[in-house]
């Protein structure tokens, strides 16, 4: 089940970070309301989490058993080659941050679980660090729960959600949480175990889409969520970073999953789901993209406005990200899957 219209969403989502990531000096933050959406567009990376779980569901959902070896290789092929090009762009600005300690820290993919070091070196990785244990969870959970219709797993996952948020918001507003840039935000901002409702949560939401899809004309309702997530970003006080904007997210990907009216038939259009397919690329290596661009405009930076700068940035991020996607991630991902 190939559903071509999603693809598109993840490249709006990988945008939304890539300028929450950019100098507040930018326009978009220099307009009421709409500053207050990219201040936390973090919640992007809840998105893929949560799309992540779901689409695993529709891609595995016709096997009855998951081979571990093959889905490891193939997960591992699909995402590891650009996580380790994202850190050796890194090494042309910030060689001088590099270690040995944090080399091999980032290249097993267990920064995330060390509050204080979960953003190392080429700090989106973080996210793929969390999405290793996801990786490592789903055949498991698959073969023993999903693929038997068993649906005891539900209730694990529902009460794991309800515990995450009710920590996560109890947590920002106690004394132990000490604010940005600490170990305490850190710890709710990036360790695993509080970001893997939102993986088991769209492996719950794929499991209703796959036994009662059914295509309709959707696109009313999927603005009016989609007006819901801003105005929730806007107006509402509460930490949606480790998997409450679920509750907006899960209906947003399941209806724009079965849509067939004129949002769908724009995203499905080839240059949008190519825009989506190289939005892991966008996301993974806008950092070290952003470090050299900054070292190449340098001279003469103090006389372009910020928007230029962004416009140029952001022309030369999606270039690069297609050139990558073509010539290593797509070769590299048929190479390891062989």
């Amino acid at each position: 089940m190939k559903i071509s219209q999603i693809t598109f969403t993840r490249f709006i989502a990988a945008i939304a970070i890539v300028i929450s990531h950019f100098s507040k000096d930018l326009f978009l933050y220099k307009i009421r309301y709409i500053s207050d959406i990219f201040l936390r567009a973090n919640v992007g990376v809840s998105y893929f989490f949560i799309l992540s779980g779901f689409i695993m569901i529709v891609a595995y959902h016709k096997k009855d058993r998951i081979v571990y070896w093959e889905y490891y290789r193939n997960r591992f092929a699909r995402i590891y080659p650009l996580y380790v090009v994202g850190l050796l762009l890194l090494l042309f600005t910030r060689y001088s941050d590099f270690s040995f300690y944090k080399i091999l820290l980032y290249l097993s993919g267990l920064q995330s679980w060390i509050p204080g070091d979960a953003l190392i070196l080429n700090f989106p990785g973080w996210s793929i660090s969390v999405e290793f244990l996801f990786y490592m969870l789903f055949p498991l959970l698959y073969n023993y729960f999903y693929s038997k219709g068993n649906k005891s797993i539900w209730i694990g996952i529902i009460l794991l959600w309800l515990i995450t948020q009710v920590f996560s918001n109890l947590y920002v507003n106690s004394v132990f949480y000490q604010g940005p840039h600490t170990i305490s935000h850190e710890f709710i901002s990036y360790f695993p175990l509080l970001h893997l409702n939102e993986f088991l949560a769209g492996n719950l939401a794929g499991l209703v889409f796959v036994k009662n899809y059914k295509k309709m004309k959707l696109d009313w309702w999927i603005i009016l969520i989609f007006a819901a997530i801003l105005f929730s970003l806007i107006s509402i006080p509460l930490n949606f970073h480790n998997g409450l904007m679920g509750v907006l997210f899960i209906p947003l990907i399941y209806l724009i999953s079965c849509n067939t009216g004129w949002m769908t038939r724009i995203f499905s259009l080839k240059p949008m789901e190519y825009l989506g397919e190289i939005s892991y690329a966008i996301y993974i290596l806008h950092i070290p993209v952003l470090y050299l661009v900054r070292k190449i405009l340098w001279e003469i930076m103090g006389f372009l406005k910020t928007d230029i700068i962004f416009l140029i940035y952001l022309i030369i991020l999606i270039i690069i990200s297609a050139v990558f996607y073509q010539f290593i991630e797509k070769p590299m991902r048929n190479y390891l899957k062989k």
